[in-house]
């Protein structure tokens, strides 16, 4: 399967350009869909209608290259399950806080095939990268509905610095003409990749980095997250020290408590003493501990996570002067909370959509 080259942006463009169209046609159709939010080519009446129906013949009816199969919802938040080209899933969540913002979580990846011991995507392998309009896509389908654009989050299925195309999604989401977001609304979460968080050092230096870390001990989080073997703890600090000293940005650690594994008083006192032995003492770190969400399918099962000994974890990191706090749950019950996403591969009522 061959998957299209560069952003529609750019390709509807060229296609302009090529067939001898004035600039201002380019201006109308971002117009339409930035601010009349125009799915559809052929809705777009403003342009002439042999380049309405020549657009969707070169480029599909719909703006999308995505295809919404089904939505789940519980409080705050709604899954969507999307199919993309080759028939393959994915699944975006969007979640809803009681102050009024709006939160999405994106997939960079189809499945993901770094085998975190404790995900549920990891399970199914890599299917492949995804696009960066398919990435994109998955914001502009609520952008589309009225949804507002608060805030953004490469959280979802695979490693989002394992494909160069997040790169060029995130031009795209911070481009003026485009969706127009400030690049300090957007997040990425990263396992570690060392060449990538470099990248990110110098061509996003504005975007909030999450490092998911998981443990301090080395062997322990070889075990748990086996691309610390490629890419090991020390040097993956030594990149966002880096990153650190380069954009004066502070660095969100991600820490699933594993009850049991990786949430004991030796487990606290050691990433204090990692992340306080770091540029500056550690005070531009910020650990986020999430309580560990049981998934549909994991290489590893373990208990869910004791309220007591979340608490115990923070308090101990916040005397040993950590920035610290316990991030919030949402969307458990519908599979859609950190580590569940999934896309339902083996279920076969999704087989049928």
């Amino acid at each position: 399967m061959q998957l299209k080259q560069g952003n529609k942006y750019r390709r509807i463009k060229a296609f302009l350009k090529e067939h001898h169209y004035p600039d201002f046609r380019m201006k109308q159709i971002l117009n339409a869909i930035f601010q009349e939010e125009i799915e559809h080519f052929n809705d777009i009446t403003v342009l002439p209608k042999a380049l309405r129906e020549m657009l969707a013949v070169e480029f599909g009816a719909s703006i999308l290259d995505i295809a919404p199969l089904m939505e789940q919802h519980s409080e705050q938040v709604t899954k969507v399950l999307f199919r993309i080209s080759g028939n393959e899933r994915i699944e975006t969540v969007n979640l809803k806080y009681k102050a009024g913002w709006e939160s999405f979580c994106v997939s960079s990846q189809c499945g993901c095939h770094f085998g975190c011991t404790f995900c549920a995507t990891g399970d199914i392998g890599l299917k492949r990268n995804l696009t960066s309009d398919e990435i994109t896509d998955q914001i502009l389908h609520f952008y589309l509905k009225g949804h507002s654009m608060d805030s953004i989050s490469f959280m979802g299925m695979g490693e989002a610095l394992a494909n160069v195309q997040v790169f060029d999604a995130l031009d795209v989401l911070t481009d003026p003409e485009l969706f127009g977001l400030s690049p300090r609304r957007i997040s990425i979460s990263t396992i570690g990749i060392i060449p990538s968080i470099k990248k990110m050092t110098l061509q996003c230096p504005q975007v909030h980095l999450t490092f998911s870390l998981h443990s301090p001990f080395h062997e322990q989080r070889s075990k748990l997250m086996p691309i610390n073997d490629k890419y090991p703890l020390f040097d993956v600090m030594d990149a966002l020290d880096e990153h650190i000293r380069v954009t004066s940005r502070k660095v969100y650690i991600a820490y699933i408590m594993l009850p049991g594994v990786n949430d004991l008083m030796e487990h606290t006192k050691e990433l204090a003493r990692l992340l306080k032995g770091r540029y500056r003492e550690g005070r531009l770190y910020h650990v986020n501990l999430i309580r560990y969400n049981p998934t549909v399918r994991s290489p590893l099962r373990f208990d869910e996570s004791s309220e007591d000994r979340v608490v115990d974890f923070y308090k101990t990191l916040q005397s040993s002067g950590i920035h610290v706090t316990i991030r919030s749950q949402f969307g458990i019950d519908i599979d859609a909370a950190c580590g569940q996403l999934y896309g339902n591969y083996s279920a076969d009522r999704y087989d049928r959509l």
